[in-house]
């Protein structure tokens, strides 16, 4: 098999980083510059250092999509999207986290969990990767979570697939993590023949 007829697949690569410094320290996260030697040639890249995130894919009984919408302050929008956090507690695995995030941002609980897909949000200019699971067999926990700032006045609804993907084609819909996961789910059930 030539590595033309290879399946299609990211290839891992590193460079030799000269110099790394955090030109400006955030609240959330940091902008980094590297100096890279890159085939003898010093190139300087400047990034979001990103602790990483989850997401969650939630459905109900009847296929529907567990959306929340959140002020969300660099687009200017009240945006739709998925259950999401941040990878900010020391120790904690990807899926912990996600179960912890439907629980803290919709006060739900799944019985299933399955990983559905991994991307990075912006290759050229943040080191941040998102994991997205696929819960199933999702129920109300015993208590609510106390939500602040712009996560207390959270509107949470579900949608039924088909209509995330109508609103995502028509360009209604932006979050990255919605659109990513919701694409998916809808392959991965036409491929399944649902």
């Amino acid at each position: 098999m030539t590595d033309a007829d290879a399946p299609i697949a990211d290839e891992p690569a590193s460079y030799e980083v000269t110099e790394s410094t955090v030109v400006y320290e955030g609240v959330v996260w940091d902008i980094r510059r590297d100096h890279v030697d890159y085939d003898g040639h010093d190139m300087v890249r400047e990034y979001v250092d990103h602790t990483g995130a989850v997401a969650v894919y939630a459905e109900d009984d009847e296929g529907r999509v567990l959306v929340i919408q959140q002020y969300r302050h660099p687009v200017g929008l009240r945006d739709w999207e998925l259950p999401a956090g941040l990878l900010d507690q020391e120790g904690e695995d990807h899926l912990t986290a996600a179960q912890r995030e439907l629980g803290e941002e919709a006060d739900l609980a799944a019985d299933h969990w399955e990983p559905l897909l991994t991307y990075n949000t912006s290759s050229g200019g943040s080191d941040e990767f998102i994991e997205v699971f696929r819960a199933r067999g999702v129920r109300a926990t015993d208590s609510a979570f106390e939500r602040e700032a712009e996560e207390a006045d959270i509107v949470t609804r579900w949608v039924p697939r088909e209509e995330l993907v109508e609103a995502i084609l028509d360009g209604r819909l932006h979050n990255s993590a919605l659109v990513a996961a919701t694409l998916a789910v809808e392959a991965i059930e036409r491929r399944a023949g649902r």
